[in-house]
């Protein structure tokens, strides 16, 4: 099969490579569309230790179930070949303490796929069935590969624990960005303050309903006021935007770290035990979350315009691994088709 594998820093190819065989229990999926996520602009660059060369990236997407193992097929008759589907691609193991108590992303021996297992931006991806799920028929194929990075969103919401009078800010307009705001606003708050250098996502974000705001010291000041936001969220992920929502957030307010672009940064300890601020990490999603996204994005409650998704094919990968890295522009989202 065709696959585009990271093979070093800023190094994506298109290879052929053999075509993965389920097990019993696995669905064998052919890729329609497969998403670029931000976690994986990191590894691109060399600077995710999940992710060592050579490897196949991808773990948001849709397609048709192409095969499936014996015992799949059995206790899953609602999946066959043909059926359209997207699917979880965190695998976990359903017995610990935390996948039974519904934290399954903090099981201890959870499995990413593009991380320790083979992901999506390759012509099949196979898959344990009881992590696929089929689309109803009016989802598309490019709304079944957003269900993913919607369900980080979810997450980030849930976590969050918000109230319709707190204000938000959300720091980095990118896909979960993007996504985050709009799970926020489904918990029913009003203002939100979203945060980015790039005016084309900020012209997004204000579509969408938030408030824009460029990153320059003044507008943080005149936005932050006196009390500060009771929530924070740090889409990005880099020492600047880990600072920031330190300073941001106020007295007993909460900061979501969500962004992986930086593995380490300093942040102001001094100021966050004085405004006795929490912290909280959040860097997948239950099973839960991820079938409530599925079921917003069935409903229509979660907008992302045509126009602000690019669907290229493989051998433009590279291309836009490195566009996406340097300068995006109106890009909310590229979808990688083999």
């Amino acid at each position: 099969m065709k696959a585009v594998i990271y093979e070093g820093p800023q190094q994506m190819n298109v290879r052929q490579t053999v075509n993965p065989i389920p097990t019993e229990d696995e669905v064998l999926i052919r890729v329609v569309y497969s998403g670029i996520c931000g976690s994986e602009l990191s590894g691109y660059l060399g600077h995710n230790s999940l992710r060592t060369p050579p490897m196949i990236f991808g773990h948001e997407f849709s397609g048709i179930v192409a095969q499936m193992g014996e015992k799949a097929a059995r206790a899953y008759p609602h999946l066959r070949p043909g059926t359209r589907v997207t699917a979880n691609p965190l695998i976990t193991c359903g017995q610990c303490q935390a996948c039974l108590s519904g934290n399954q992303q903090l099981c201890s021996v959870r499995q990413l796929l593009s991380a320790s297992l083979p992901g999506s931006n390759a012509e099949y991806v196979k898959i344990p069935a009881r992590f696929v799920y089929p689309l109803e028929e009016h989802v598309t194929f490019e709304q079944g590969a957003f269900v993913e990075p919607l369900a980080c969103g979810v997450r980030v919401a849930e976590a969050a624990r918000l109230k319709p009078d707190h204000r938000v800010m959300i720091i980095g307009m990118g896909p979960i960005g993007l996504f985050a705001m709009q799970a926020v606003q489904a918990h029913g708050v009003k203002e939100i303050v979203a945060v980015d250098r790039n005016p084309q996502r900020l012209e997004m974000a204000a579509e969408l309903g938030a408030i824009p705001l460029h990153p320059t010291e003044e507008h943080i000041k005149g936005r932050v006021g006196a009390n500060g936001f009771d929530v924070v969220i740090d889409a990005v992920g880099a020492a600047a935007t880990r600072s920031m929502a330190v300073e941001c957030v106020g007295f007993g307010g909460k900061v979501i770290w969500t962004g992986l672009h930086e593995a380490e940064s300093q942040l102001p300890i001094n100021m966050m035990i004085r405004k006795e601020i929490s912290c909280i990490g959040t860097f997948a999603y239950s099973a839960s979350n991820f079938q409530t996204a599925l079921q917003w994005i069935a409903d229509g409650r979660i907008r992302i315009k045509d126009e602000w998704v690019v669907k290229a094919p493989f051998e433009q990968a590279s291309e836009w691994y490195s566009k996406l890295v340097s300068n995006p522009g109106n890009v909310a989202k590229v979808l990688l088709h083999p």
